[in-house]
């Protein structure tokens, strides 16, 4: 244990700030999701829109937030419009903001797809039975999308819990930034604690995104 640096854990409070950490981490995730599907779900069915401004619009944006790097948004929102416009925006809100700037427009497209996927006699079909435009939508195409959607949508789950990693460039207190606080205050002790911290690390992520990507396969092979 010693020579692998976990013993390092085991000193004072070091697992449980590791565990406080891990949970700013999922806490952010879990606001940033809940946000980005409410405005993902709009966004999807805008997305489908005959009108091509609009349609492109959204295009832009999706582009915008696939090119641009989170982290460069994180500094973008979180140094930049503080100073630009003086408003005092915490470290934490900036990364909501971010993170859902960025999964309501994967979230977005993932709607969009799993709608413009259902065939179009299915449409045609419930005009036929003399269903209006919102209760085709609401009884014949969302819920056959919704459940295209819901594996695609947990994956996005978990890309959005390990990239929280990246919180720690503007000081937020997460798991890696904790796990850095412990192997510096134990560099001369325990040489070898970055082996077995970051390892208890992966072990944390691990537990909380494996089982989320086991219901997302599970769930693609039932409903396929």
């Amino acid at each position: 244990m010693q020579n692998l640096g976990i013993d390092v854990l085991f000193k004072g409070s070091n697992f449980v700030r590791l565990l406080d950490g891990m949970w700013v981490a999922v806490r952010i995730s879990l606001v940033s999701v809940a946000i980005s599907i409410l405005l993902g779900l709009v966004m999807g069915i805008l997305m489908t829109s005959e009108n091509r401004i609009l349609r492109a619009a959204f295009r832009i944006y999706l582009e915008i937030v696939r090119i641009m790097p989170q982290m460069v948004l994180l500094f973008l929102v979180y140094f930049g419009t503080t100073r630009v416009f003086g408003w005092n925006l915490s470290a934490e809100y900036a990364a909501v903001i971010v993170f859902s700037f960025w999964g309501a427009a994967e979230m977005g497209d993932l709607v969009r797809g799993a709608l413009i996927s259902i065939p179009k006699i299915q449409y045609e079909s419930a005009q036929a039975l003399g269903m209006a435009g919102s209760e085709i939508y609401l009884y014949v195409i969302l819920p056959q999308a919704v459940r295209r959607l819901i594996p695609l949508s947990i994956n996005l789950i978990t890309r959005m819990v390990k990239t929280t990693s990246l919180v720690m460039m503007i000081g937020i207190v997460e798991v890696l930034k904790v796990a850095q606080q412990v192997i510096e205050a134990n560099r001369r002790t325990s040489p070898n604690a970055a082996f077995g911290v970051f390892a208890v690390v992966f072990l944390l992520y691990f537990l909380i995104c494996w089982p989320v990507s086991r219901l997302a396969g599970y769930l693609e092979k039932r409903w396929s």
